[in-house]
């Protein structure tokens, strides 16, 4: 059984397509399909079920990938310690993000860190989904938000924090609440959709807690559209600072109840393995932790 073997099978069901694989190793359909079937017939099992359509793996051929992952990596691993000798990171750096945070700022760490390091390539993802990074491939997630899979490592780099914004107009027409508990009884509120907002909002004041529920007149999945929303004065919405930062400063929005302080949202730098992280994942990291240094607040 050859290394080769264990890639081309990984890299196939990774892809879901035969062409697809053959296309990012190089080579051809025919050769791939080729090099399964011999591997299977050194085994002496069936790893995928193929059809016209869609391929699928077999339940010896789930526990032979998953053995394939790890004795490539191992492979992998020894590969980045010998790397790690060479003073410039190199390869592709391929990085996931959502799209809101990814805009507003790994964007800009991502074209830094090239101008940086040049030896170093970059495939970004910016997306709405939970990307599955192992076996999708990623080097590195930057997630906001408390982490759900323990099988990841992360290194946090910062924390998002939020408040409260509305728009002058719709302040001028409804009144600035002074005490959360206005919110809901005389207040449109506009709902982010997805993540911790879900449950509601939480404001505390020393010893003072206020829970809001916030299933407002509009909820969205997107926090540029909440913020535009505000804007358009439709509501209150509960913004990170770095979203309401630029039409705060314009005159377009206003913060209320600024005296009450809502939970920040930690930001992880996510990373399949905490035994090794590869030059190309390291100086990123660094790179990103330099930057928000850098950046006067709402800092992250």
């Amino acid at each position: 059984m050859e290394i080769s073997e264990l890639q081309a099978l990984v890299k196939v069901v990774q892809t879901g397509s035969f062409t697809r694989a053959a296309e990012l190793l190089g080579t051809s359909k025919a050769h791939l399909s080729r090099v399964v079937t011999a591997l299977e017939g050194k085994l002496g099992v069936q790893l995928l079920q193929r059809s016209t359509r869609s391929l699928h793996l077999t339940e010896v051929g789930r526990e032979v990938f998953e053995r394939a992952i790890g004795i490539l990596t191992a492979v992998e691993d020894t590969q980045r310690m010998a790397a790690q000798q060479h003073a410039e990171p190199t390869g592709t750096l391929k990085l996931t993000c959502g799209a809101e945070f990814g805009m507003l700022r790994v964007n800009g760490w991502v074209s830094s860190y090239l101008h940086r390091y040049p030896q170093v390539h970059a495939t970004v993802e910016y997306t709405g989904r939970l990307v599955d990074m192992v076996h999708e491939g990623f080097d590195l997630a930057v997630r906001v938000g408390e982490l759900q899979d323990s099988r990841l490592s992360a290194r946090k780099l910062c924390e998002l924090a939020y408040g409260l914004f509305a728009s002058p107009a719709y302040l001028r027409q409804r009144g600035k609440p002074r005490h959360p508990d206005e919110l809901v009884q005389r207040h449109e509120l506009l709902s982010f959709t997805a993540g911790s907002q879900r449950s509601g909002w939480v404001l505390t004041k020393g010893a003072d807690e206020c829970k809001i529920a916030s299933l407002g007149r509009l909820r969205v999945n997107n926090t540029f559209a909440i913020r535009d929303a505000a804007v358009e004065g439709l509501g209150i919405a509960r913004l990170p600072l770095i979203v309401a930062e630029a039409p705060a400063q314009a005159g377009q929005l206003v913060r209320v109840l600024a005296g009450w302080s809502d939970k920040t949202m930690p930001v992880h730098a996510v990373f399949p393995s905490s035994r090794y992280l590869s030059p190309k994942v390291r100086t990123f990291i660094d790179h990103a932790l330099q930057a928000i240094e850098r950046e006067p607040p709402p800092q992250c």
